[in-house]
């Protein structure tokens, strides 16, 4: 049998291939195959990278004055020199401290909040009308009620940060909740499963999807919430070294700052895609081409 047959559709199913004489076939390299020659964290580096490099020829051209915007080469040495004398890493630890605590405290309640709802008619009943008319109101125009009810210290900014991860957590966990597919319940329901076992073996893992990506906007939400937080009155943390270099314009401490809300951004979200890795390895998902 030639190859000829094979390709055409005239082979028999049990013969074997066997190429034509003088015919050499070559080996098909995929396209992914091909694409993974160089690797993927250099292709996601190649844009930062090109941004850095022409800030730096704009900055020594003089096209991008001082004044303006800090050079990348002083905003290195003004990263190091706020290392050496430990200003840096204590007011990283303040705010991550500010962040955890709110991200614990409205993490707690916009999931609770969703279960009462997600989980009862009746709880939605209760719940979820009051929660989307408060959703409707800019979290952030809260502040100056959270300065006369809690004052100028610690408990605000923790309070706005708190508010706007529960909303997040919220929606995204109700949706996660109310997206379980019916079949799959049956299915628990035929099996002899209660209401406790539903909702452990069914209900909660298919809402898990959706908890996480509720997660991750809340994280990216509490950072937002602490930059609005820390210009309360703060005597710690970034922003509070942001507020003193925009009095002083060291535009180079205001960008140091930025970045590192950046950087414990990127890390926050490392830890959440680490986490859906371990807790969804059961759900297929497209990766790309």
């Amino acid at each position: 049998m030639s190859l000829d047959q094979v390709v055409r559709g005239h082979a028999p199913p049990d013969e074997s291939v066997t190429p034509a004489a003088g015919i050499e076939l070559a080996r098909v390299v995929p396209v992914s195959g091909r694409r993974r020659a160089v690797p993927r964290w250099a292709r996601r580096a190649v844009g930062p990278v090109a941004l850095v490099v022409l800030w730096q020829v704009l900055s020594t051209t003089g096209v991008l004055e001082g004044d303006i915007l800090a050079s990348p080469g002083t905003i290195a040495g003004t990263t190091g020199d706020l290392i050496a004398d430990g200003t840096l890493p204590s007011a990283m630890l303040v705010s991550l401290q500010r962040v955890l605590v709110g991200l614990l405290l409205g993490g707690l309640s916009g999931v609770a909040l969703a279960l009462v709802s997600g989980l009862s008619r009746l709880g939605e009943d209760l719940v979820d009308a009051t929660v989307q008319m408060l959703r409707s109101v800019p979290w952030v125009g809260v502040i100056p009620l959270f300065i006369i009810w809690l004052g100028i210290g610690e408990a605000p900014k923790i309070a706005l940060i708190s508010l706007g991860v529960a909303f997040h957590l919220y929606l995204n966990v109700y949706a996660g909740i109310r997206g379980v597919d019916a079949q799959l319940v049956g299915a628990g329901t035929s099996l002899g499963l209660n209401r406790w076992g539903l909702i452990r073996h069914v209900v909660l893992p298919g809402a898990l999807p959706g908890a996480m990506t509720g997660l991750r906007y809340s994280l990216a939400t509490a950072w937002l919430a602490l930059v609005f937080g820390e210009q309360i009155n703060a005597d710690a943390g970034l922003g509070f070294l942001m507020n003193q270099a925009r009095e002083f314009f060291r535009t180079d401490v205001i960008v140091v700052c930025l970045a590192v809300y950046a950087f414990l951004g990127l890390i926050a979200d490392f830890l959440v895609r680490t986490l859906e890795r371990l807790l969804l390895q059961w759900r297929p998902t497209f990766t790309g081409q």
